[in-house]
């Protein structure tokens, strides 16, 4: 079995591999204003920009480099996105404005968490979230990662300079 076979179910979620046919859906997902202000994603984000991201991912995926997971509740419709760094033992996640809200960040975060845990036999997970993007960090906390004392690390992306902390969560 491949890492590009992996499902993970629990929590009232499926978490499953991009396909190319959902392009449509990333476009839906990430071409969002805030979308573009968190995350390194391209803005905007176009059939052009969901069709270039499904390469990279195929690539790290096929290197054993990241995992990256659909977030769904019945295996077909994408409601956002979970990945995991291999390289690095990171995490990252976001969802479509219309599914926030409902805990499912959450709960793909958890199951996430524990399959790196359990499955990948990672001792720590790590998250870096803004001080100020209340929603991550309200996930991150209930899933039990825990804020560190590491000093922020400085980021430039496209034109913008800002601090991301960081959080952990332990086996």
């Amino acid at each position: 079995m491949s890492m590009s076979d992996v499902m993970l179910t629990g929590y009232d979620v499926l978490l499953r591999h991009w396909t190319e046919h959902d392009a449509p859906a990333m476009v839906e997902l990430f071409d969002t204003s805030d979308i573009a202000y968190r995350t390194p994603l391209p803005s905007p984000f176009d059939l052009a920009a969901a069709q270039e991201y499904l390469r990279m991912i195929q690539r790290t995926q096929a290197g054993g480099r990241r995992l990256h997971f659909a977030i769904t509740v019945d295996g077909r419709q994408p409601r956002g996105e979970v990945l995991l760094n291999l390289e690095t033992s990171s995490l990252g996640y976001g969802l479509g404005a219309a599914y926030r809200g409902q805990g499912l960040a959450a709960r793909a975060v958890r199951l996430i968490t524990e399959h790196a845990h359990r499955t990948l036999a990672m001792p720590r997970l790590y998250a870096q979230i803004e001080p100020d993007n209340h929603a991550s960090i309200a996930v991150a906390q209930r899933v039990g990662f825990q804020l560190t004392d590491e000093a922020p690390d400085r980021v430039t992306d496209k034109g913008r300079t800002y601090e991301l902390l960081t959080w952990v969560h332990a086996a």
